[in-house]
């Protein structure tokens, strides 16, 4: 039987492999604390990716995001949340170690168009660029104000040989270190080191995102990436404004739900199905974007929700007065991404005996044992918190209508938090009863 890894996001993803049954490795001594073994392989900390391998990686990233969202809306009739950048960065880490037809279906399933050589320095530009917006924002030179937290980490056993090349890989495009851990004498210890780790990540927003039980003896590697953003609005909503108004749920039940008001130039779109628009975060850099179906067309329209649709929809915003009222939520959630990336189109990273993830150890004896997600949002009238265990400042220059548009989001509702510049998509949700 072979090992599994897991993966995480919070977003954190955690992706365990597994080995074949194999002859037992040598017992290592007790661990308290995971050693840490780094390559000697610095981080490359000024890629020169040309501009359209990013292009390329957004796009393939972006592919991903909306396929998941319409798989999870058409399986979950509740809200949801997920980080599909952590997923994907998580996922990467795996890929740069996959090979023949399973490395094949993880880059079709993934929606990865660039080869390995050009994928994995891509991810690391694009993860300095997200990096850099939390030492650029307002208010951190105290510690404070826009935060946006990223990082990687891989959990191995002691004793097990994986290779310098692939190690060297995630050290130089991910920054990713291997932690030594016990699994084999001691799963439970193992679990809950790596649980702490993601729980520091997150300002301890994802706690016990691994369960009794994820992790066995034959787990061989874990690969985890943990997200946290936490910023204010750029226009906040005055909470003295807010009060309870009737939200409809899908069934035609009306319940009272704390409604959000503001009023602002925003960017707006709107078709025959929907009404759209962007609520900027301090400094421009990063978004949310509220997406609202006609009424009585939610799942419908969650179905049809696509990468062309999203980026027809935000080439046609305009600068509008918009009288909004929006539900303060928060969603928490947790699941597997197994079903999902399987029909996704990747089922032999999943198949023990059949999985080739020889790029890390030499030897086909590993397979993807689980893939968890766990992500948290906070929304108020002062901003968001969000994390999940994955810019020019936007000018509002087109012309104002005399009339202001009013959006009312008292039914169903999908958002998005993206950043500007690159189009990263790092965050996605939908709220069916706040």
């Amino acid at each position: 039987m072979k090992t599994s890894f897991s993966l995480l996001t919070l977003g954190v993803l955690l992706l365990s492999l597994v080995a074949c049954a194999a002859p037992p490795l040598p017992t290592p001594p007790q661990v308290v604390r995971a050693e840490v073994v780094q390559s000697d392989k610095p981080r490359n900390l000024t890629p020169n990716v040309p501009p359209e391998d990013l292009v390329e990686l957004v796009s393939g990233n972006t592919d991903f995001a909306l396929h998941l969202f319409r798989w999870l809306s058409a399986e979950k009739s509740e809200n949801f949340f997920y980080s599909p950048y952590s997923i994907s960065v998580a996922l990467a880490m795996t890929y740069a170690g996959a090979r023949g037809e399973t490395e094949q279906q993880m880059a079709k399933a993934l929606n990865f168009n660039l080869p390995q050589e050009r994928l994995h320095p891509a991810f690391n530009a694009l993860d300095q660029q997200l990096a850099s917006l939390t030492a650029a924002a307002p208010g951190n030179e105290e510690g404070q104000g826009f935060r946006l937290q990223i990082a990687n980490a891989l959990w191995g056993q002691q004793g097990f040989e994986f290779l310098r090349e692939f190690l060297d890989t995630l050290a130089q495009n991910y920054g990713a270190g291997l932690r030594l851990v016990d699994f084999q004498s001691d799963p439970e210890a193992a679990r809950q080191v790596i649980n702490q780790w993601i729980s520091d990540q997150t300002e301890q927003k994802i706690k016990d995102l691994i369960p009794q039980g994820a992790l066995d003896p034959l787990t061989r590697l874990v690969l985890t990436n943990a997200i946290y953003f936490n910023a204010a609005w750029q226009y906040p909503f005055q909470k003295e404004a807010t009060v309870e108004e009737p939200f409809t749920l899908l069934n035609g039940e009306k319940v009272n739900v704390p409604m959000m008001k503001l009023s602002k130039s925003l960017l707006y779109a709107e078709g025959e199905d929907y009404q759209l628009v962007s609520l900027p975060y301090e400094g421009g850099r990063v978004e949310m974007v509220v997406i609202l179906p006609a009424a009585g067309q939610f799942e419908t329209f969650s179905a049809k929700i696509d990468s062309d649709w999203l980026r027809r929809a935000l080439e046609q915003r305009q600068a509008h007065t918009v009288n909004l009222r929006l539900p303060k939520f928060k969603v928490e959630s947790d699941f597997s991404l197994v079903n999902a990336l399987s029909s996704f189109g990747m089922p032999l990273a999943f198949t023990p005996d059949q999985a080739d993830f020889s790029g890390m150890d030499g030897k086909r004896d590993l397979y993807i044992g689980e893939v968890l997600h766990k992500a948290y949002v906070n929304v108020d009238e002062a901003g968001t918190e969000a994390a999940a265990a994955t810019a020019v400042i936007m000018e509002l220059t087109a012309i104002l209508p005399e009339q202001p548009v009013t959006m009312i989001v008292d039914r169903p509702f999908c958002f998005l938090i993206r950043e500007v510049q690159s189009g990263t998509v790092l965050f996605v949700g939908q709220v069916r009863s706040p």
